[in-house]
């Protein structure tokens, strides 16, 4: 599939964005030298009030690159940053692409021995994190498991809040590990050097590192300006409100990396508050901000909302779950503005499809159209090779230069993940006579029920029509009759009581009987991940520790 196959593709794509659009082979450090070199006196980041123009961000970022080239860290080598949202973490990411080395995130929410696996996965030889509570904890502890690991600690008022910044041997203060030794001219990357070496979930087993190049990283940036270039939130000095991780491949590229080459201003926060979002938005006349399901259910929520100016608003984004009809249509009321979205994975550091403006009525549901420069196809799930007819579930492929090149240390996984150069991505979807996509799920999500395949998605999309529901996950459960039927897990809308029988009740008429699931329960909440991701895996977790698992899993 190509855009010579779908000609109403091109139709779709805004005027002034091409749609066959291929970016340069660069790296993230020249993106970063050319902003610097046409905004330098832009503001960078506000953090809690404190203003970091592009000027004071490149000397912190050549300081750092000169300490790590005098301490002989460059090409080849790794260094992980177990940091929360704030001016650190941009401030080392590229320092150490300055210096030609990689990076690897750790997750503030992995347990220690997730931490130790990536440590010793990845081979990084220095961590970087903050004097204060839990981070200096944990990494103390992944220090004691990993001898050779150098450790750095930063001062962050926000996050010490009054705590006092100590730092206590092995560890040294990020001041004291600029000056201890002389520096030294660090060797600047080239297009094909690693950048990034990313974790994905692990849900199938221990989190595999998906290698991204500065060249695929900086295809991904280049795409999502290209896509964005001729909206109003885009462009030098155009704010976008952070509470997405930067740790994370969307938060880092969609709301950094593309701000970053545009010149644009990132209001950076650490924790996802509703009533000072809105404020936010307000007082600094916000041009673009998004989140997932909850955090705009959150938002719309505030006290008095109906009354605040979030008129500045350009560009409103969703995403990681289906959102309920009605929070979607009280955004739309508050903000003028169609919620908007897409699909990308670690993988594709994660350009992938793209809501476009103005879209055709009657695409409710959909993730939109391959990015330009990226390629898109659904394939048979028992021969990736065969390409299927519009409207037939089958399993995305993509291919493109932000694509990685393959999983770290994991040569059988990369050969399986990869057919004739595409990426099988373990998504499941369909596309229409448009090019529009429409996701079922993950493959792995899949469950067969009486020998029909069951997508949970769009279970769970039919459920969030339910006046009284907010967050909704379907997943198989072992049946003695069946195999395996459907169980929804439900959360109410606050103060509404639904009740669970009552729900499948209503679900009833408006699908096939066999996809109708045979269990429901009613929780207070979904167990997410660092994103704010409804997993399955945590789901099913949870399930067992109630008691509320119908069965075990053959």
């Amino acid at each position: 599939m190509n855009r010579q196959t779908h000609p109403l593709w091109h139709r779709l794509v805004p005027a002034g964005v091409s749609p066959d659009f291929a970016p340069p082979a660069t790296t993230l450090s020249a993106i970063f030298d050319r902003t610097l070199g046409n905004h330098a006196a832009l503001p960078m980041l506000e953090y809690y009030g404190r203003i970091i123009s592009y000027s004071e961000m490149a000397r912190q970022v050549s300081a750092i690159a000169a300490a790590l080239a005098g301490r002989g860290i460059g090409r080849g080598d790794v260094v992980a940053l177990y940091l929360p949202n704030c001016p650190w973490h941009p401030a080392w990411l590229f320092g150490v692409w300055a210096a030609g080395a990689a990076v690897t995130h750790l997750s503030p929410l992995d347990p220690l021995p997730a931490l130790v696996h990536k440590i010793a996965d990845s081979g990084a030889r220095l961590l970087v994190t903050l004097s204060a509570k839990p981070f200096s904890n944990h990494a103390a502890a992944l220090v004691h498991e990993c001898p050779a690991l150098g450790l750095i600690l930063c001062e962050d008022p926000v996050a010490l809040a009054g705590q006092p910044h100590e730092v206590i041997a092995p560890a040294q203060d990020h001041s004291d590990f600029i000056a201890a030794l002389p520096p030294a001219n660090p060797v600047a990357p080239v297009p094909d050097d690693v950048a990034l070496l990313q974790y994905t979930g692990g849900t199938t087993g221990k989190p595999r590192a998906a290698i991204l190049t500065h060249r695929n990283l900086s295809a991904a940036t280049l795409i999502y300006c290209e896509w964005f270039k001729v909206e109003p939130h885009a462009g030098p000095g155009q704010s976008v409100l952070v509470y997405s991780p930067l740790f994370h491949i969307l938060g880092l590229t969609t709301n950094l990396l593309r701000r970053v080459a545009e010149g644009g201003q990132v209001f950076l926060r650490q924790r996802f508050d509703a009533a000072e979002a809105v404020d936010l938005i307000e007082r600094h006349r916000i041009a673009a901000f998004g989140g997932v399901p909850t955090t705009w259910i959150a938002l719309t929520q505030v006290p008095g909302i109906d009354q605040r100016d979030l008129s500045s608003l350009s560009y409103a984004g969703s995403g990681g779950a289906p959102l309920p009809v009605e929070v979607e249509r009280r955004v739309r009321q508050l903000t003028g503005l169609d919620l908007r979205g897409g699909w990308g994975m670690t993988e594709t550091a994660p350009a992938g499809t793209n809501i476009p403006l103005n879209m055709p009525a009657g695409k409710e549901g959909t993730i939109g159209i391959p990015l330009p420069g990226v390629e898109l196809q659904i394939v048979a799930l028992d021969d990736p090779r065969r390409l299927l007819p519009h409207g037939e579930t089958g399993e995305l492929r993509v291919r493109g230069p932000n694509v990685t090149i393959g999983y770290h240390n994991c040569p059988e996984e990369t050969r399986a993940a990869f057919v004739d150069g595409w990426l099988l991505t373990g998504d499941l979807g369909h596309m229409d006579a448009q090019g529009f996509v429409y996701l079922t799920g993950r493959a792995s999500d899949m469950y067969i029920s009486g020998g029909s395949n069951i997508y949970p998605r769009e279970i769970e999309e039919k459920l969030l029509l339910h006046p009284d529901l907010s967050e909704v996950a379907v997943l198989g459960v072992p049946d003695p009759v069946w195999g395996k039927v459907g169980m929804a897990v439900c959360v109410p809308c606050a103060g509404a009581q639904p009740q669970a029988d009552s729900l499948l009740e209503w679900l009833a008429p408006q699908m096939a009987r066999y996809k109708l699931p045979r269990h429901a329960v009613l929780w207070e909440a979904l167990p997410k991940s660092a994103y704010g991701k409804i997993t399955k895996k945590m789901i099913r977790e949870a399930l067992e520790a109630r008691g509320q698992l119908p069965g075990r899993e053959a």
